[in-house]
């Protein structure tokens, strides 16, 4: 276990490392990043060796920490370079279920247009929809709850960029039925937008249901007029 020194000094150091660079280029070189990158690598080759998908979950979540005080401070002093390995953490925050954590560099990638390492095919807002999405329709069909205003700011965050209309479609209909309790009409309005998106998204039966719930609760509130 590192001391607090040592914490402080890796997350000092990559501060200054990522505020000496200038927005889109790359950290390549730098001395701090470049340690990463080879434990990432470290890392990611240890992941490829492991059949099972719930090990390389268990594998993430336990080196995670590790990288903790780099990703603190390349985002405290970070000026948009591209940095792959705040690029990769953020997919495995959401693999492990630190939706919170993933989104503080999704904010900070986004905004500075960062794009994930080649081995992911896809562009970074698409990931964050679509890995944001699957994550919350999983956890939605384990009868789980997945927080309402993570899915939100994804919207928010990558509703501006280019998609395939699929992965769109995804992060509406996990976006409609993380309203469902709270504002059905809002849920509804969000499962129509994901028909329209992509028809075989896979929501006509909740759109049927959820427009007979509101016609149901529509004539029950005229009854008590």
């Amino acid at each position: 276990m590192r001391s607090l020194a040592q914490r402080h000094f890796e997350r000092v150091s990559a501060a200054k490392e990522a505020a000496s660079v200038a927005p889109g280029r790359s950290l390549a070189g730098a001395n701090r990043y470049e340690l990463m990158l080879a434990k990432l690598a470290t890392d990611r080759r240890r992941l490829k060796a492991i059949q099972s998908v719930a090990r390389k979950i268990d594998v993430k979540r336990e080196v995670l920490p590790e990288y903790a005080d780099y990703v603190a401070g390349a985002l405290d002093g970070g000026r948009g370079a591209q940095d792959d390995v705040l690029t990769t953490l953020m997919i495995w925050r959401i693999d492990t279920g630190d939706y919170a954590g993933a989104l503080d560099i999704a904010r900070y990638a986004l905004s500075h247009q960062m794009t994930l390492p080649e081995q992911y095919e896809r562009s970074l807002p698409a990931a964050v929809a679509e890995e944001f999405a699957e994550a919350a329709l999983r956890a939605f069909g384990a009868g789980e709850v997945f927080p309402l205003a993570y899915l939100q700011e994804v919207v928010t965050l990558t509703g501006t960029y280019d998609m395939h209309d699929q992965v769109n479609a995804k992060l509406h209909k996990a976006l409609g039925y993380a309203l469902e309790k709270s504002d059905p009409s809002a849920a509804l309005e969000m499962l129509r937008r994901a028909v329209d998106l992509h028809d075989r998204v896979g929501v006509k039966k909740d759109i049927t249901r959820l427009e007979a719930e509101l016609r149901s609760a529509a004539g029950s509130d005229a009854g008590r007029t």
